[in-house]
């Protein structure tokens, strides 16, 4: 039985312009209220202060904070907010610090389109949601898998990935309103932990690990 979404309202948030209209054609097909989209983290935080949605949509990988950095701040203002985190990678630490920070929900982009309307649905309701083909990894992780950012703090896994992005640690800085000597101890704790010496060798990791892609 397909999953309807009369009289939810939600926000979107993905930096690809075209795959928030595909995401508001499917969920307004059925049955949902687009109230906004937003391409950024501080955007998407915008968003759901003007409209207060029933739940937000909200992509991991987007320029500034990004979605785990929104979806920090987020919880931290407005504890009962109901998030759907939607990411392209399915690696497990990704939704497994998305549901530590808080995440109701999670989906792979690789989804069929009636599990995205069912994962919205329940997320819009305050039920969990977990990607079923994404499950069985995220419970191992949970007993500590072989992933070298298992040794990384949640704050230190965020500034890796924006690090193994290509970001500078003046740009992540900016972005997390952090001086660039705390984001620089960041860099350093990370690199002993992972035993790397430059970024691109934390970039090797990232995409070796799956976290992102080369």
């Amino acid at each position: 039985m397909t999953a309807t979404l009369d009289h939810i309202r939600l926000v979107l948030a993905d930096d690809h312009a075209v795959v928030r209209m595909g995401f508001r054609m499917l969920l307004e097909g059925a049955g949902a209220q687009v109230l906004a989209e937003a391409d950024s983290g501080e955007a998407a935080l915008a968003a759901y202060a003007e409209h207060a949605p029933d739940a937000l949509v909200m992509d991991v990988s987007m320029p500034g904070i990004g979605g785990l950095g929104a979806l920090e701040r987020l919880r931290a203002r407005t504890p009962d907010a109901r998030v759907l985190m939607l990411s392209a990678h399915e690696d497990a630490q990704i939704p497994l610090r998305a549901l530590r920070a808080g995440a109701t929900g999670y989906l792979s982009k690789r989804a069929q389109p009636q599990e995205l309307v069912r994962a919205v649905a329940r997320v819009a309701h305050g039920q969990r949601y977990i990607d079923p083909e994404l499950a069985p990894q995220i419970a191992l992780a949970q007993f500590g898998g072989a992933d070298p950012a298992d040794a990384l703090t949640d704050k230190e896994f965020m500034v890796f990935l924006e690090l193994a992005n290509g970001q500078s640690v003046s740009q992540v800085a900016q972005a997390h309103k952090l001086s660039p000597s705390t984001v620089g101890t960041h860099l350093y704790h990370i690199k002993q932990k992972l035993n790397a010496s430059n970024a691109a060798e934390l970039a090797l990791i990232a995409v070796r690990s799956g976290l992102i892609v080369a």
